[in-house]
């Protein structure tokens, strides 16, 4: 599960940085998504250390009576860029100082490796796995590891466009496990209606139906 919304002010990119926790939207977000998930047969929550994270997976562990586990492979992508603004029309693209990190989008050279966030998350994957065995898991991180372990799994290339990642805001990207191979990528938005349209552009409601793999 990605977390809900955040309030951010100040439109920053906070990355990695502590004490940017969910806006009453979020929230909102947070608990929808634990009552879509609450006749399901969970036995294991987990999150990325991130208060926006945990306060997005607390609903969904009260309701089923469960701890609250944290692991640090679900934690946002390391960026040089945290901490400062960094959009279309701000004047990044302008300045010399970022030259040197955006010199290759396949790696990216401006943050984590892309192969690096695969590794950990399908780490954090096969751990939730095994730990929730003959159940379900729920999993709370962050729109690129999710992204990018989703399409390492679905045989795409990593390096993309952003503005056409499937991954809004509190939606749920399910990884089905047949022993210890996974055979489908689902996706679905319980919280679809609470996502503010601008985040929607050029998104298209899905209907949860997944990628199905040879077992």
């Amino acid at each position: 599960m990605r977390h809900g919304e955040v309030a951010n002010p100040d439109g920053i990119l906070y990355g990695r940085l502590p004490g940017y926790h969910l806006s009453e939207l979020g929230r909102k977000m947070a608990e929808r998504v634990a009552d879509h998930l609450s006749s399901r047969d969970i036995t294991h929550v987990c999150a990325s250390p991130l208060e926006r994270a945990q306060e997005t997976a607390t609903p969904i562990a009260k309701a089923h009576g469960l701890d609250l586990a944290t692991d640090e492979r679900l934690i946002e992508a390391e960026n040089v860029f945290q901490g400062k603004t960094f959009g279309v029309g701000d004047g990044a693209l302008r300045k010399p100082a970022n030259w040197k990190h955006l010199v290759n989008p396949f790696q990216p050279s401006w943050g984590e490796p892309y192969v690096d966030q695969v590794v950990r998350m399908m780490g954090a994957l096969n751990a939730a796995k095994d730990a929730a065995r003959g159940h379900e898991a729920v999993l709370v991180s962050h729109q690129l590891p999710i992204w990018i372990v989703r399409s390492y799994v679905e045989r795409r290339r990593l390096w993309h466009d952003p503005r056409k990642r499937q991954c809004t805001l509190a939606s749920l990207t399910t990884f089905t496990y047949q022993g210890d191979k996974i055979v489908s990528v689902g996706y679905t938005e319980p919280a679809r209606d609470l996502v503010p349209a601008h985040l929607l552009a050029g998104a298209k409601p899905v209907k949860g139906k997944g990628k199905a793999f040879g077992a």
